[in-house]
């Protein structure tokens, strides 16, 4: 299973009982896209080779307010 936590400066991830960060720099070169514009399953798909990709996508920026 993996588990995203989003702050405006990145992505605190677990992963297969690994933890590490993904900056919001590295995620913003990765996708072309605003930090804010990005969506939590566009995050999972750089983690996981084949992430669950269960519900609706969420905006970073709708996380975050």
């Amino acid at each position: 299973m993996t588990t995203l936590a989003f702050d405006e400066d990145g992505v605190d991830v677990v992963y297969e009982g690994t933890e590490f960060r993904l900056e919001r720099k590295l995620i913003e070169e990765a996708t072309g896209k605003s930090y804010h514009d990005v969506t939590d399953h566009e995050v999972l798909k750089i983690v996981a080779p084949q992430p669950d990709l269960r519900g609706e996508p969420r905006r970073v920026g709708d996380i975050l307010d």
